[in-house]
């Protein structure tokens, strides 16, 4: 059993990535995951973020190297190219940008965030849109398919990453319909191919598989079409296809109506190819599933598969989920975590010196819950709920934490912003915010960005409206620490 699971705030530090459709993912070297591209509202992206694997942090890096002619930095924005990884590397193929296809060629070294766009040699591709490619062991990419603004393709190209040769391997007997919009996976010697939308318009539900691709093997490149047993998955295109230990599992994708149009049929449901078995069978999952979407990414992150963006005829995502197994930490999570409910524990009583009317009497009267005074929908989480805040108290003063979290406080109060780690930002921001509240408790409901409060100026409360840590910027932390400082030394 897997189960999905909304990423909360928690999950993450940093800045994420936004809302897109039509991009690339790629674990790199083992320790990132590289997004870059992407569609939104009509507009192509071209920026990098960077999900660090270890760290928990999504961060924007600062790259050189070559660039387009108007001085910017890597590719030209596009949509629906091909990335794929080898080593520290990342390399980068074709797309879209408006309704040019784009026939260029890149690769970002992860070690030194450097762009490069590379000239490369023997049979080179020509320009096109959703393709569909894979790494061959370290060295190698083999891509497959997709549309040049005028037929859909059904050639086969392998780049040697080292002397920088393209070659079209030329594949007799019986080929798959030209496609595009489907998935290759190499899977120990064979590429997989499934799905996408073929050349007469119909999307397909096909599987294919070519050997040949391995040179050690010395077989004649071929292709065969698979009819496994099994719950096989619905034709569809714009899926993804992610492996994982002894099964290849499908995502997503849309099927009948026009391409990219409101009319298709979107899916949300997983099927997985056993490898073991050779069969199709689906998934079995727990929890409110993510809304169906095409154009997404899903990769593997350890026992877990992470969910991000995509398009579903009328919106673009922009959420993050997580799909995982039974026993992980998070897969009892409560929906309501990433946004803890109100108690009527959470604030002490207080004397009502206000008048009815007044925004601080209400919160009195509504069960003395603890919320926000603003309208900005942030959720102030008492103390005792902030399940991270009390594992911090625990480890600096023992166990006994129910009733104090003092020790947390001093903790920062002596801190330099260079020393204060990633995990402690989130409880923090919170206990920044929970100390701004009972100040604005305990003086009546005054307005948080008067001058007459006890903390003069409106940037005093600077960060009082950021629902999570993760949008706070390297640069934020040293004053939110001042901040944070001068409120719990009151």
């Amino acid at each position: 059993m897997y189960h999905w699971i909304q990423a909360s705030p928690s999950d993450f530090s940093g800045t994420l990535p936004q809302p897109r459709s039509g991009h690339t993912a790629v674990i790199v070297g083992k320790s990132k995951l590289v997004v870059f591209g992407g569609l939104v509202d009509k507009k192509f992206l071209s920026e990098i973020t960077v999900y660090d694997l270890e760290n928990k942090l999504w961060f924007k890096p600062e790259c050189s190297g070559s660039g387009s002619d108007d001085g910017q930095v890597g590719p030209s924005a596009r949509a629906f190219h091909v990335a794929v990884s080898i080593d520290c590397n990342m390399f980068i193929f074709g797309g879209r940008f408006s309704n040019k296809r784009l026939g260029d060629f890149w690769v970002l070294d992860t070690e030194i965030w450097q762009w490069s766009e590379l000239t490369s040699l023997g049979d080179l591709p020509s320009p096109r849109d959703f393709a569909a490619a894979s790494s061959i062991g370290n060295r190698k990419i083999v891509m497959h398919g997709g549309w040049d603004g005028k037929k859909w393709l059904s050639d086969i190209y392998v780049l040697d990453t080292m002397s920088l040769e393209w070659m079209e391997l030329a594949v007799t007997g019986t080929l798959p319909p030209p496609r595009c919009g489907h998935t290759a996976t190499m899977v120990e010697k064979r590429l997989l191919v499934y799905g996408g939308r073929g050349g007469g318009g119909p999307i397909m539900g096909d599987l294919w598989a070519l050997k040949g691709l391995i040179e050690e093997e010395n077989e004649t490149p071929g292709w065969t079409q698979l009819k496994l047993p099994g719950q096989a998955p619905s034709p569809r295109c714009g899926h993804t296809v992610t492996s994982g230990g002894h099964y290849l599992l499908l995502f997503g994708g849309h099927g009948t109506g026009g391409w990219l149009s409101r009319y298709d049929i979107y899916y949300n449901d997983c099927i997985v190819l056993d490898r073991v078995s050779a069969q199709w069978r689906r998934l079995p999952t727990s929890g409110d599933p993510p809304p169906a979407r095409a154009y997404h990414s899903i990769t593997c992150v350890g026992s877990r598969y992470l969910l991000f963006g995509g398009f579903d005829g009328k919106s673009t995502f922009g959420d993050l989920w997580w799909l995982v197994p039974e026993g992980d930490p998070i897969a009892k999570r409560s929906p309501l975590e990433a946004l803890p409910p109100n108690r009527d524990d959470s604030v002490h009583s207080r004397k009502e010196s206000q008048s009815e009317g007044s925004a601080i009497l209400e919160l009195q009267k509504r069960l003395e819950i603890s919320a926000s005074v603003s309208s900005s929908g942030l959720q102030i989480v008492d103390e005792l709920e902030d399940r991270e805040f009390l594992e911090l108290a625990s480890g600096l003063i023992g166990d006994e934490v129910s009733n104090n979290g003092q020790a947390v406080r001093d903790h920062w109060r002596k801190s330099a912003p260079s020393s204060v780690k990633l995990k402690e930002l989130g409880p923090l921001l919170r206990d920044y915010q929970r100390l701004i509240t009972r100040h604005y408790l305990a003086n009546g409901g005054a307005d948080l960005t008067s001058t007459e409060s006890h903390f003069p100026g409106k940037d005093s409360h600077r960060f009082y409206h950021i629902k999570s840590a993760s949008k706070l910027r390297m640069d934020d932390i040293p004053k939110l620490l001042e901040e944070y400082k001068q409120l719990s030394s009151d």
